[in-house]
């Protein structure tokens, strides 16, 4: 988790990789919408194959506390 960077001064403070300016919300959107590590990668040549990765870890820890808020 510690390629995930949140900074006021960027993106609007939304999560992003290695404080690049690539939020973790796109990276799971480029995958959602089929495109391969690959293709990102190439599309994206400052990422790396472990950004990809913990922009995935990112969104299922984020899952986990989500699902472990009791409801009201």
């Amino acid at each position: 988790m510690d390629r995930i960077t949140v900074d006021p001064e960027k993106r609007g403070g939304r999560p992003c990789l290695r404080g690049l300016r690539i939020t973790v919300y796109d990276v799971l959107d480029y995958l959602a919408s089929g495109m391969a590590e690959a293709e990102i990668l190439a599309d994206f040549p400052d990422l790396e194959r472990e950004d990809i990765r913990a922009a995935l870890a990112f969104a299922a820890e984020r899952e986990r506390r989500l699902v472990s808020i009791p409801p009201v």
